[in-house]
């Protein structure tokens, strides 16, 4: 049964299903199977975190979360993993985030830093210092932390969109992990995923809006489009080919998006027919050759340095692309 005081925060801080269609954001879509295929994502979002603000326990939470459907199920962690992070930020108990992440949450962590991002573009600035919690000795910790400002881009792009893709926003830098400089590039990729959304998965579509934002921001968001495109799908073969067309001279950047969403997929244990055909179409490679390429080039966090190991993660992807490249020249 749900507590009281979950009921009101639910019922302060939770849209309606309806609220995420793209019918009701008014983004230029068409509707089709496709395209409801995709609201169905935020859609598990919301389930997600509803079960999250009302769950009286982690095992209460886990069975709930364990009754969607696989291809799913990591939305749905999204969600409840942004419950938990506004309910950690609030006075009282802490530590439901670090357990739910070290816990069940631990398969879907690439979606789960994602629902940290929700939670963020929910809470004032000053409170993001407690969002992120230590989770030293887990996979992927703190490297992948930074798809938790991607998520911040993409909720932003979502729901504001005049303001964030119209009108090209730029947010004030922010110290995630000490890299204020890098803050603004996660925010893109972010913003790059929301574009596939927007666009209800139109290759030709996505691209001319990825083309509309300045040169220097176009690599990251195609990085962000390549990673939508793979996990959420939306998109016949024939549209990603067009899609790996129209990406041009960024065709590392989206291909580097698309590894990491085979990365993720694998990591949770269900890889849906719609990743693989991306996979395939975005880089050439199966999904287990994609997983291997991101598993080779792996950055240890202790290397140091002044570039983000995320960073260096992606960038070492990205060359192996070029590499293809001219070698194919």
């Amino acid at each position: 049964m749900p507590t009281t005081s979950g009921s009101l925060r639910r019922l302060l801080l939770t849209p309606d299903l309806t609220d995420v269609t793209f019918a009701k954001r008014g983004f230029p879509v068409t509707a089709t199977d496709a395209t409801e295929r995709l609201e169905a994502i935020p859609q598990a979002v919301i389930c997600g975190f509803e079960w999250g603000i009302d769950a009286r326990s982690l095992w209460e939470l886990e069975r709930r979360l364990d009754l969607v459907e696989p291809e799913q199920r990591g939305f749905a962690y999204e969600g409840a993993t942004m419950a938990f992070t506004v309910r950690d930020a609030m006075p009282g108990r802490g530590g439901r985030t670090a357990e739910l992440l070290r816990g069940p949450g631990q398969p879907h962590i690439f979606l789960t830093y994602i629902g940290i991002g929700f939670a963020m573009a929910r809470l004032p600035r000053v409170l993001w210092k407690k969002v992120l919690p230590d989770l030293t000795g887990t996979p992927y910790f703190p490297t992948m932390s930074w798809l938790a400002v991607d998520g911040y881009g993409f909720d932003r792009a979502y729901f504001e969109t005049k303001r964030w893709i119209d009108e090209q926003y730029v947010p004030a830098p922010y110290p995630w992990q000490g890299s204020p400089q890098y803050f603004l590039r996660a925010v893109d990729q972010g913003i790059g995923r929301a574009l596939w959304f927007i666009h209800g998965a139109q290759a030709l579509d996505v691209a001319a809006a990825v083309a509309s934002f300045a040169e220097h921001r176009r690599p990251d968001l195609w990085s962000g489009v390549g990673l939508a495109a793979t996990f959420a799908g939306g998109c016949d073969t024939a549209g990603l080919a067009t899609l790996r067309r129209a990406a041009g001279g960024y065709h590392g950047e989206l291909a580097q998006g698309s590894v990491f969403a085979a990365k993720a997929r694998d990591y949770a244990g269900f890889v849906p027919p719609h990743s693989d055909d991306a996979v395939g179409e975005l880089t050439g490679l199966s999904v287990g050759a994609a997983v291997a390429l991101a598993d080779a080039v792996a950055v240890d966090e202790s290397a140091g340095g002044t570039t983000p190991a995320y960073e260096i993660w992606r960038q070492r992807i990205r060359a192996h692309f070029s590499e293809r490249s001219e070698v194919a020249t």
